[in-house]
């Protein structure tokens, strides 16, 4: 920009007003500008801009895990569709960034180098602490995810204990007794979900046992051989809370393949209620996350962070929805 000035014979600001099209310089003024730029091949550094300006409108938003598993998981789709329409309607721009599990550090770089305002963060895994970390520094991040009693940072989640809870319970009033459940409980949604679990069993009565757990992580390929062991070994259960629709899904498929009618001989109920649940054979009962909402109370906590107003939870509701599978 000094060497555009320079040239030009003007000051770096008028240099810098007429790039950003400011009407107080005039018209030839800012035409000699501009040639000089697109001679030089300058380019004007937006983010640097906006840093100055702390006028960023664009959010990044990063997804934990596995980039190239997370993509193609329809229930992480639907909630980057709803951001995306939640932060379209406020004149704001999306960046989607992967995240380097080994260098937590790269969501404060995308906020320090003035390429977005604000972080919205799908998912916790295994980075609570990380997150709680990251926002005692100030950084503006909100997460989806669980709601956790320690959490610093802003959190939208669904109510994941009732969820896990209406799910199982629904399973023991249609007679189902052996309950398996099928998630990775080191996740803090996942062990929720396995908390009403078990709390809905232990109103009923029922057992609480362990060899029904299995700790898989959402869409994890060996669920078939599972399925194939019990079978093969008689472990005896008849019905499966599965902690995603992806991971139900492919439980439904494995006992097909082995000849076990759903929901005749074992009853199934996913999480989340992905598009595709209702549209299946049979059609999948689910627990419904409701996305849209979640679109919109992530970008408006947000907001708040970005104004500098204190850290809040918004828990949402969930919704059993009744299908074939556990009929």
């Amino acid at each position: 920009m000094a060497d555009i000035a320079r040239l030009a014979g003007v000051s770096a600001s008028t240099v810098s007003r007429a790039l950003s099209g400011s009407p107080l310089i005039p018209e030839a003024t800012s035409q000699r500008i501009r040639d000089l730029a697109r001679q030089l091949n300058y380019k004007v550094n937006v983010g640097a801009a906006n840093l100055r300006r702390r006028d960023v409108n664009t959010v990044g938003v990063m997804v934990l895990g596995d980039p190239m598993k997370a993509m193609s998981d329809p229930f992480l789709l639907s909630i980057l569709g709803a951001v995306a329409d939640a932060l379209d309607s406020k004149g704001m721009n999306l960046l989607l960034s992967r995240i380097k599990t080994d260098d937590p550090e790269h969501l404060s770089t995308l906020v320090d180098s003035g390429q977005v305002g604000g972080l919205i963060v799908i998912g916790q895994l295994t980075w609570h602490d990380r997150l709680n970390h990251l926002a005692a520094t100030g950084l503006p991040l909100v997460v989806w995810g669980a709601c956790l009693p320690d959490a610093i940072y802003p959190v939208v989640g669904g109510d994941n204990l009732q969820g896990g809870y209406e799910a199982t319970n629904h399973l023991i009033r249609q007679g189902c007794r052996r309950i398996a459940f099928f998630g990775d409980t080191q996740h803090p949604e996942v062990r929720l979900r396995h908390q009403g679990y078990a709390r809905a069993l232990a109103e009923a009565g029922l057992e609480l046992d362990p060899r029904l757990h299995q700790a898989f992580l959402f869409g994890d390929t060996r669920i078939r051989e599972v399925i194939d062991k019990w079978l093969d070994q008689g472990e005896s259960f008849d019905a499966v809370f599965a902690a995603s629709d992806v991971t139900a899904i492919s439980i439904i498929g494995a006992l097909g393949e082995r000849g076990v009618a759903v929901p005749s001989q074992v009853k199934v109920v996913g999480y989340d209620d992905i598009a595709i649940s209702a549209h299946l054979h049979p059609s999948l009962s689910s627990v419904r996350q409701p996305t849209q909402t979640a679109g919109a109370a992530l970008v408006e906590l947000l907001l708040e962070r970005m104004a500098g107003q204190p850290s809040r939870a918004n828990m949402l509701p969930t919704e059993l929805i009744r299908r074939e599978s556990s009929a």
